[in-house]
């Protein structure tokens, strides 16, 4: 962040720097011991303080009155706060549960009023109301925010970190009002995505053919893609079921989707000549135009009210202070994979493993998988008559646990803090804010039971619950609650998601599995960089282009879409201009996630390396009670090495070498 941009606001008091040095003086001759901190406290301090918060005398004597010397005052100090923002954090999360419950769990129809309750944020006056009562200031002038290289150099200092993560709390300083518009544009987009289902039973192929069950109901993109994934080894009727479900795709991304069939199963619809049934005849139909995107341009219009009061852009927030890993290495890291010259060797197996040319819609292939060569209606069958309804998963999850490797008392001790619902989306885990709450596991369970979809999605989920549990409850420190960022989190979801068979009682006894599951990571890595830098592009080109129209966005992400095909899957694919990057419902709901894939998919692999031969629960409590450290700090102590993408690089070479 910039601090010298957010003190140029007319709103702030722009406190003279002879009074600045003055103040740092008198401090420094309190506790000469810690300069450095006093002066990054005290301008930081005056950076936010505003012309009502006081004039420059009152500035320094808040500081003089404030600033505290005594380090064992400063801790008790410290511990305090913590105690009273847990408190705070706790119950403003819970209350943000409950209000967006109809909107997450399948509690009936939505109406208007459940979405304006939904998009209401309790704690969008909380920063506001500590600036306003000096909390803020008082926090930043002792524990001041420090830089990520800072941070890195504070090694196994845990008081320091804690510290350290009390002083990125308050380091910009955005008007309830302003926050509040975004949190309408995403709940608005939230709510868009939640419903944007595609019933396949009332869906043909080119020849006018219903290939699904009635009662099939897929949400995009999701469903859409996990059905693609599914129908691998179906012979020609998977085929043509994939090929049905890409065409849906492309009309999604161009929006030529007709309206009367989006989450709604009253018409027959054709996707490859868009035509519907209309008194027994197909016929055009109402396109949806732009909906999709102006929800994208509405976000983007409610980050920009953020962007002039913290002197950055939301890509810059997302990056180097959310994910504290600058944009510049993760495109970095991105190209060098999405470059490797082993993509196109193993592009050329699963050719041969398909007996055809791949197809845009095979970055999904799913052939390297265990499940992929087993009959998805039997395993249907298991969890549905393991789990018919959301209690029966919450009955298990101490079992699933010990499955994993956790003792008993670990492993009731865990599931005691997870509660499980049936999900109106494609699933979710909502973490705890404070201890003595639950995590949440969100899947989709249907009145016929959970089928292996949603039971695969349910331990991906479970996954972050674990972390989210450790996380919270097992750190030394609540500031140091939670994990660097949320591809750590996904990396353990991605850990407990490829054993989902195995908590099955299915065992794998295949010799060559070690080597389809690099195959796998490698191939499923491939997908998720380049959608990440479909996001990462489109944000770029908004803000290259501030007043762009829904229209106008539609037609640069398409083309972005392509580019990015072109640049790194038309030399493997064999295929120019598609545009299957654009389907990503993240990209509208959950701007710039799509990266915390990515980066999960690294974490995983390397975790993954190291856990082998090693006792699992014990490293993973090990592991996770780490809290909040930097990415690279976090994966050193972990693994003993720094984030990269290089192993996952050497493994499929050797994989690939052998084959």
């Amino acid at each position: 962040m910039a601090l010298s941009t957010i003190m140029c606001f007319n709103v702030n008091a722009e406190i003279n720097q002879s009074v600045i040095q003055q103040t740092i003086r008198s401090l420094s001759a309190k506790d000469a011991s810690n300069d450095v901190g006093i002066e990054k406290g005290v301008r930081q301090a005056a950076s936010l303080w505003q012309v009502a918060d006081g004039t420059d005398k009152d500035f320094q004597k808040f500081c003089e009155t404030n600033y505290i010397a005594d380090p064992i005052e400063k801790e008790h100090v410290f511990l305090k706060i913590s105690d009273y923002m847990e408190a705070i954090n706790g119950y403003y999360n819970q209350m943000t549960l409950r209000l967006q419950q109809n909107m997450h769990l399948t509690t009936g129809p939505l109406y208007p009023i459940d979405e304006m309750f939904a998009s209401y944020s309790p704690s969008s006056h909380l920063t506001d109301d500590f600036f306003t009562n000096k909390i803020a200031f008082i926090i930043m002038l002792n524990f001041p925010h420090l830089t990520l290289v800072e941070k890195e150099a504070l090694g196994n200092d845990r008081k320091a970190w804690a510290y350290a993560r009390l002083g990125d709390m308050f380091t910009q300083r955005i008007p309830a009002d302003v926050l509040q518009k975004q949190g309408n544009a995403m709940s608005d987009a939230e709510m868009y995505i939640s419903a944007y289902n595609i019933y396949m039973g009332y869906t043909t192929n080119k020849e006018g053919k219903v290939l699904f069950p009635k009662e099939m109901v897929l949400l995009s993109h999701w469903n859409l893609r996990d059905e693609i994934k599914s129908n691998y080894n179906k012979g020609k009727i998977g085929l043509d079921k994939q090929r049905t479900i890409y065409a849906i795709m492309k009309r999604i991304i161009a929006q030529e989707i007709p309206v009367e069939v989006i989450n709604a199963g009253k018409y027959m619809w054709n996707p490859f000549t868009n035509t519907i049934m209309l008194d027994g005849k197909f016929a055009q139909a109402s396109p949806e135009s732009t909906t999709r995107y102006q929800k994208m341009v509405n976000t983007f219009k409610a980050m920009q009210g953020i962007d002039k009061y913290t002197g950055d852009t939301y890509i810059d927030r997302k990056f180097n202070d959310e994910m504290e890993i600058s944009l510049k290495d993760a495109e970095s890291l991105f190209d060098s994979f999405l470059s490797a010259p082993e993509l196109k060797i193993l592009a050329k197996m699963i050719s041969k493993r398909l007996g055809r040319k791949l197809e845009a819609y095979d970055i999904w292939y799913d052939g390297f998988k265990a499940r992929s060569n087993m009959d998805e209606v039997k395993l249907n069958e298991q969890t549905r008559f393991l789990y018919p309804n959301a209690d029966a998963m919450k009955n298990d999850l101490p079992n699933i646990l010990m499955k994993a490797g956790f003792s008993k008392d670990k492993a009731n001790y865990i599931a005691a803090k997870v509660a499980v619902d049936p999900a109106r989306g494609s699933g979710h885990a909502w973490g705890s804010a404070m201890k003595g709450q639950q995590s949440h596991l969100r899947t989709r369970i249907p009145a016929t039971g959970m089928d292996y979809k949603g039971y695969n999605i349910a331990i991906h989920e479970f996954g972050h619950n674990v972390e989210q549990t450790i996380s919270m409850y097992d750190v030394d420190y609540y500031m140091m609650s939670g994990v660097p960022n949320t591809a750590f989190t996904e990396a353990l979801a991605f850990v407990f998601q490829k054993r989902d068979l195995e908590f099955l009682g299915i065992k794998d006894s295949d010799p060559e599995k070690k080597a389809m599951d690099v195959l796998d990571k490698v191939w499923t890595m491939y997908e998720i960089t380049g959608v990440s830098m479909v996001d990462i592009s489109v944000w770029k080109w908004l803000y290259a282009h501030p007043d762009a129209t829904a229209e106008q966005l539609k037609e640069a992400m398409i083309s972005i879409a392509k580019e990015i095909w072109n640049k790194y899957y038309a030399p493997v694919f064999g295929v120019k201009d598609e545009t299957i990057l654009a389907v990503y419902s993240h990209m509208i709901d959950s701007p710039l996630y799509l990266s915390a894939y990515a980066f999960g998919q690294i974490i995983e692999f390397q975790l993954s390396q190291y856990l082998e031969g090693k006792n699992f629960a014990t490293e993973v409590e090990r592991i996770f009670s780490q809290g909040r450290l930097t990415p690279n700090a976090w994966m050193k102590q972990a693994t003993g090495s720094p984030l990269n993408v290089e192993p996952m690089l050497e493994a499929v070479r050797k994989v690939v070498i052998k084959k």
